[in-house]
């Protein structure tokens, strides 16, 4: 069933209890629609999604749009200038937001941050505003520091009190791969300075964050190639690397969206500027495994460059919210997925095997301890360990049953700590390996130091040898002139001995 028979069918008053699992669906809209558009920003606060700027036809867009979940309905956000303390009259968007493109949006507080940007505001470096969703004021916001050169096509990622910036493109379509940090206590910038291979200038890529630790950068482009690799930078060690992907193969892309929900990372569009990419990918972070979860048709709004995604907890439950995009014309819908609720009914600790067994031996621990404190004393039993009356005999069979029961969990509980004492063995072993590997990579890493080390003294060496040539090539040039010069005085010594010889002659025959 494609997305607009869901369309058809679905209640606007009650759509979000309609829709089924992992599909896209288009969602009903009362009243007006924004402008489409692509390239714009979207956040997602208090079951509302917010839209901001964008473009289309080549025009950058300036108004801000807020499209309420509950209430299916679009209205244009009226902010206010900072500058009037939100006291004045409501104004036009347009008056106090510029105009702006390919930019990112970031929840921070009761604040919208907008980073970056291309705009027709000049500025050499980035700028970042805010859009207030208590008062609607929105201003810009003041830093200090080493901040990024002005650009657009960047990705944007929170972690904890820090946004990282990567790539984009600047004013003057120059393609970057640089990683800045923004403080968001203190609101100072920092270049960060990472070692290894950084991944390729590129812009119109997607990065996500993984346990507040690695940095992930995925697809993107240049001014001619369309990327489909994916980059971890190390936020402790500051190290790129380019690991091993498994699972299903994925296409070359820009343009695309993500967001992170668990483990997973949620891809969603994009395209290469002939072809959009018609289905929802999956990456699980843990596992760096790519599935596809969906896919929509070729000419899909989803299938579209420069659309947005966002998550949304819509009526107690995570959605995935997409909207706009360009594949062919541009578009205004709003288009959500239900996600299957995960696994709750075990913690996810348990959820190991190892975990498991920790957690049967936490069992069997307290039912053993707690059957040993039953007090056998008080029971009046006869001669022949039964009572008289039937409790005392039911009593007794409870008894017999619980030292059963004693026995099998005294017996599960040594095999737990067997497995527990050889999964410990286990784990020093890895950690053994651990070390033995981290001891052979400083070696290798040695090594690597004293080659090049050894390839800076012969690029040296060549370098003295080229000058060398160039002045034995200079010396071979003033021989081979003082040859000529010598062949010439030699022709000349001959010629003058030559008209002597002639002249003597004529006057010894003149005198005989």
């Amino acid at each position: 069933m494609g997305t607009e028979e869901f369309k058809k069918e679905m209640d606007v008053a009650n759509w979000f209890s309609q829709l089924p699992y992992e599909h896209w669906v288009p969602i009903p809209v009362s009243g007006t629609r924004p402008s489409a558009r692509y390239k714009h920003a979207a956040g997602v606060a208090d079951e509302k999604l917010y839209i901001a700027g964008g473009s289309r036809t080549g025009r950058y867009l300036p108004d801000v749009q807020v499209f309420d979940f509950r209430g299916s309905v679009w209205s244009s956000l009226k902010l206010k200038s900072e500058a009037d303390g939100g006291k004045s009259e409501e104004n036009g968007a347009q008056e106090v937001l510029p105009a702006t493109s390919d930019h990112s949006m970031v929840k921070w507080g009761n604040k919208l941050l907008l980073l970056g940007g291309h705009s027709k505001t000049t500025s050499d470096s980035m700028i970042v505003r805010f859009i207030d969703l208590e008062t609607h004021a929105c201003g810009f916001i003041e830093t200090s520091g080493n901040a990024p050169v002005a650009r657009g096509g960047h990705s944007v990622t929170l972690v904890g009190s820090r946004l990282i910036i990567f790539g984009g493109e600047d004013r003057n379509r120059r393609l970057l791969n640089d990683v800045y940090a923004l403080d968001l206590e203190t609101m100072t910038w920092d270049m960060v300075v990472a070692r290894q291979t950084a991944p390729a200038p590129r812009f119109d890529h997607t990065a996500a964050i993984n346990r507040e630790h690695y940095l992930l950068i995925f697809g993107g482009c240049s001014h001619s190639i369309f990327f489909n690799d994916l980059h971890v930078l190390d936020l402790q060690t500051m190290e790129w690397s380019q690991p091993e992907v498994q699972g299903d193969l994925v296409t070359p892309r820009a343009g695309h969206a993500g967001v992170i929900i668990g483990e997973n990372w949620y891809v969603v569009g994009g395209g290469d500027n002939k072809n959009g990419c018609p289905e929802t990918l999956v990456l699980n972070m843990s596992k760096l495994a790519w599935s596809a979860l969906t896919s929509v048709k070729e000419r899909d709004p989803l299938a579209s460059e420069g659309l947005s995604v966002c998550s949304a907890l819509i009526n107690g439950e995570r959605h995935l919210v997409a909207f706009g995009g360009y594949n062919g014309k541009y578009n205004n819908e709003v288009f959500v997925m239900r996600l299957k609720p995960s696994d709750a009914s075990r913690p996810k600790i348990f959820q190991s095997p190892a975990a498991a067994a920790a957690a049967a031996s936490v069992t069997s621990a307290y039912a053993l301890a707690k059957s040993e404190k039953l007090d056998f004393s008080s029971l009046n039993l006869n001669s022949n360990g039964v009572g008289n009356n039937p409790s005392e005999l039911d009593l007794a069979f409870e008894i017999d049953a619980l030292k059963e029961e004693k026995k099998v969990l005294e017996s599960s509980l040594t095999e737990v700590r067997a497995e527990n004492s050889r999964l410990t063995e286990k784990v020093d072993e890895v950690n053994g390996t651990h070390a033995e590997l981290s001891k052979e990579l400083h070696s290798v890493q040695g090594q690597l130091a004293a080659e090049r080390s050894r390839c800076f003294k012969l690029e040296a060496q060549i370098a003295e040898l080229q000058k060398i040539l160039e002045s034995l090539q200079s010396i071979e040039n003033e021989v081979q002139l003082l040859r000529r010069q010598k062949s010439a005085l030699e022709q000349e010594i001959e010629r003058s001995a030559a008209q002597r010889q002639g002249s003597g002659g004529v006057w010894r025959w003149i005198a005989g």
